[in-house]
């Protein structure tokens, strides 16, 4: 090939994916940060064809799919995440047949590698407990901040960046709820309780004495009025489960999944939980009841005569 045609080619490949990218971005309504991982993932293996002289991301078949899988995992990448990069082109390809750029999906018959079953970590109920009722929290508006982040986590089972998306006009204080924006611009809300209203009131009253408070504004704001960003809340979310929790994952996803796991062992009806969580399916949900499950498991074998037999 000429290398005036192969330069074309990778200028139209190029064109190819940020329509992709444009597509994932206005009209799926992706997160930044998905819509990141999905150009990361496809950029990776633009780079992979190129290496071997394929001119683009419309060029590739079956077998380099499979190569770039194949070579993946010799590199010791997870089968979860090859499965993400999987996923990434599998989107890619079914928009570039939509549009017409390619006739045959590359991915169509290629088959995921399978992943180990991994339950949902999450943090025992007593820790919660001790976290939120006996630490003693930095004075001023830091703390104030850190203990409403780290209640609002645990009592609402938001997401980060639901959380950090949150306006002071989202929060129903006399109604007792939160309007959340969550993944694909899904709109939910979700009920909290006295003390997390009255814990809300008290940091809006001192936001407005620390400056104006526009409505439209963060909820969630540091000492210049900034919005938190996203890598601050995940240390300090870290910081407090170190001293409650000895697990290896301490995120605020950890505390969604304290959430949902502590709704459903205290009675919660699953399609509840969903709701609350914002999942688009019950399947999603469902996880959380393999932890209910082995927690009754290790109940029965202590407890009864024949439990441990």
């Amino acid at each position: 090939m000429r290398t005036k045609d192969l330069l074309s080619d990778v200028n139209f490949g190029a064109m190819l994916l940020e329509r992709f990218v444009d597509h994932l971005t206005y009209e799926k309504r992706y997160s930044p940060h998905t819509v990141s991982a999905y150009h990361t993932d496809l950029q990776q293996f633009q780079a992979f064809l190129a290496s071997f002289g394929v001119s683009g991301l419309e060029a590739a078949t079956d077998r380099t799919v499979r190569a770039w899988m194949m070579q993946l995992m010799e590199q010791d990448i997870g089968a979860r995440s090859v499965n993400r990069k999987l996923s990434s082109l599998r989107g890619f390809y079914r928009f570039a047949r939509l549009v017409g750029s390619v006739t045959i999906e590359p991915t169509a018959l290629i088959d995921p590698p399978k992943t180990p079953k991994r339950l949902p970590e999450f943090v025992e109920e007593k820790g919660m407990e001790r976290l939120m009722e006996d630490l003693e929290w930095p004075p001023g508006h830091r703390g104030a901040t850190d203990r409403l982040v780290m209640d609002l986590l645990y009592s609402t089972g938001m997401r980060l960046a639901e959380l950090i998306g949150l306006r002071i006009s989202d929060a129903d204080l006399r109604g007792g709820s939160l309007r959340v924006l969550g993944k694909r611009q899904k709109e939910r809300i979700i009920p909290i309780g006295p003390d997390l209203v009255g814990e809300l009131k008290q940091y809006v009253v001192d936001r407005a004495v620390m400056g104006t408070v526009d409505p439209n504004g963060p909820l969630l704001a540091d000492e210049q009025g900034e919005p938190l960003a996203r890598r601050s809340v995940q240390r300090l979310v870290k910081h407090y489960l170190s001293g409650v929790t000895s697990q290896r994952k301490r995120s605020p996803h950890v505390l969604r999944h304290t959430f949902a796991t502590h709704m459903l062992e205290h009675g919660a009806d699953l399609n509840a939980v969903k709701e609350l969580l914002g999942h688009a399916n019950l399947a999603a949900t469902q996880v959380y009841t393999h932890n209910t499950v082995e927690k009754l498991r290790k109940v029965h074998a202590t407890a009864h005569p024949r439990g441990g037999q």
